[in-house]
C-alpha cells in the first residue's frame, strides 16, 4: 500500500445500519403486496440493486418505522454478508427500503471516507482478502457484523479519494460499454448460425421428403431409437469405475461431441447384462429428459457406449438416404427443437419426451447429396461461429482482468 496513506477498520469511518434478524412478525406485522420495499441479498446483483430478482415483498409505514432508523441515502451502500458473501452495490439517491436477510446497510462518515470510494475498496483484492478470511461457514461463507467491522482498507485523504473515484468511474463505465458491446457480438454470432439453420430448414425446395420417425423406422432408414435402461438394472454411482465404457448423460453432450473422458464408467461386465441403450460410432445423440434438446455425433474408439435414460441415439441404417451429420444440424434447428420442446413441456413438472413420442417428431430432409452440402455449410459457419465465440469470450475475460487490475493499483496506491 501506498506510504502515507493510513489504514482504518471499517468501524473507524462507517456507520451499519441493518437490524441483524428482524422480521414483520417480529414486530407485529405480516408483508404486504404493496408499500415499503424489502430487499435482501438475492437483489444485489452484478454490483447493482436488482428488483426483479427474488420475492416482491413488502410492508407498511409503521412496520418500516420500526424496522429502519433512516431511509437509505445517497452515497450509502449496501453488501452481502453471504451467499454470495461480500457482493456491494451503491445506492445513488435516497430509497425508503427494508434492508432484509444476509444485507448489510453501510453508511460513511463524510468527513473521513467517500462512500463511492469505499464501494470500490470492497470490490479490490486489496480489501476483499481481508473481508474473506473473516468469514465463517462449511459449506456457505458468511461475515458476521462484528468481523466486518474489524475489515481494514486504505484511507487516503478525502481530494485523492475523490480523484481515484473519478478515474474508476470513467475508466470502469468504459470497460462496461466494452464488455456490453463483446456480450452482444457473441450473442450476434450464435443468432447468425440459429439464424441459418432456420431459414435452411423452414425454407425447403423441391426434392425435400418429410416423415415420422416412426415411419423413417419402418422404412428402415433409421434403427428404432432406445435411450438407456431404467429400472433396477440401471447402473448407480457405487456401480462407476474409473475406466471402462462410458457412462454418457445428457451433461456429456457439449458443443456437438460426447466428452467421453470426463464422464463416468462401468465396466464391460455390466455393460454386456444391460438390455439397451448401446450408442456406437457415428449415431446421433438427443437429450429428451429434464436437459431437452441437446444434440452430439458420437465419435468413440470403443465398441460402445452406454447410454442414461436422458439420452436417445439415432442410428442410420441406410446412409445412401441419410446423412448423419445432416440429422445432427436439423436437430438444433428452431422448427425441431420447438416442436420436441412443445412435447417434452406439456403436462409434465420436468421436461421429458419418451421414446414413443419420439416417433410422433418429424424429420425433413432433401436428397443425399444436398444434405452433404448442407451440412458442408454448416460444418463450415459452426467452426467460423466457434471462433467468433472464442474471441469475443477472451475479450470479456480480459475486461474483467483489466477492471480487477485498476482495482487493485487503485487501492495499492499505484493509479
Amino acid at each position: 500500500m501506498k506510504n502515507g496513506w493510513p489504514t482504518v477498520s471499517l468501524s473507524d469511518v462507517c456507520e451499519f445500519m441493518d437490524r441483524r434478524g428482524v422480521t414483520p412478525k417480529k414486530l407485529g406485522s405480516d408483508f404486504l403486496s404493496a408499500g415499503y420495499r424489502v430487499i435482501s441479498a438475492k437483489n444485489v446483483k452484478g454490483r447493482q440493486i436488482d428488483l426483479t430478482v427474488g420475492e416482491q415483498r413488502f410492508v407498511d409505514e409503521s412496520t418500516y418505522r420500526k424496522w429502519m432508523n433512516s431511509p437509505l441515502l445517497a452515497d450509502d451502500v449496501l453488501l452481502t454478508s453471504e451467499a454470495p458473501l461480500g457482493e456491494p452495490a451503491y445506492i445513488a439517491e435516497e430509497l425508503q427500503w427494508c434492508l432484509g436477510q444476509r444485507l448489510f446497510g453501510i453508511r460513511t462518515n463524510k468527513s473521513k471516507l467517500q462512500g463511492r470510494f469505499l464501494f470500490y475498496a470492497l470490490q479490490s483484492d486489496v480489501v476483499r482478502r481481508d473481508l474473506l478470511s473473516r468469514a465463517t461457514g462449511a459449506t456457505a461463507q458468511g461475515i458476521r457484523q462484528a468481523e466486518l467491522r474489524l475489515v481494514a482498507m486504505p484511507a487516503p485523504t478525502l481530494p485523492e479519494q475523490r480523484r481515484i473515484v473519478g478515474i474508476l468511474d470513467e475508466a470502469i463505465e468504459g470497460i462496461a460499454t466494452a464488455k456490453a458491446n463483446a456480450a452482444k457480438n457473441l450473442q450476434n454470432a450464435r443468432a447468425l448460425f440459429e439464424s441459418h439453420l432456420n431459414a435452411v430448414f423452414t425454407q425447403r425446395g423441391d426434392g425435400w421428403t418429410s416423415a415420422t420417425v416412426g415411419e423413417l423406422v419402418e422404412q428402415q432408414l433409421l434403427a428404432k431409437p432406445l435411450d438407456g435402461n431404467h429400472g433396477e438394472i440401471h447402473p448407480k454411482k457405487s456401480d462407476f469405475v474409473n475406466s471402462g465404457v462410458p457412462f454418457i448423460m445428457a451433461a456429456h453432450l457439449s458443443n456437438g461431441a460426447v466428452d467421453q473422458e470426463n464422464c463416468y464408467f462401468i465396466t464391460k461386465k455390466q455393460a454386456n447384462s444391460l438390455r439397451k441403450g448401446f450408442a456406437k460410432d457415428g449415431d446421433v445423440l438427443l437429450s429428451h429428459k429434464g436437459t431437452i434438446g441437446r444434440v452430439a455425433v458420437l465419435e468413440t474408439s470403443h465398441d460402445f457406449v452406454v447410454l442414461t435414460p436422458q439420452v436417445t441415439f439415432y442410428r442410420i441404417l441406410d446412409d445412401t438416404v441419410l446423412h448423419n451429420r445432416y440429422l445432427y444440424f436439423f436437430f438444433q434447428s428452431p422448427k425441431f427443437q420447438d416442436e420436441i420442446n412443445g412435447i417434452a413441456g406439456g403436462g409434465s413438472t420436468r421436461a421429458y419426451i419418451g421414446i414413443t413420442k419420439q416417433q410422433e417428431l418429424t424429420i425433413d430432409y432433401p436428397r443425399l447429396d444436398d444434405q452433404q452440402q448442407i451440412a458442408s455449410t454448416f460444418e463450415d459457419l459452426a467452426r467460423e461461429t466457434e471462433r467468433l465465440e472464442s474471441i469475443y469470450q477472451r475479450k470479456l475475460a480480459a475486461l474483467d482482468e483489466m477492471k480487477k487490475s485498476l482495482l487493485h493499483q487503485a487501492f495499492s496506491g499505484e493509479l
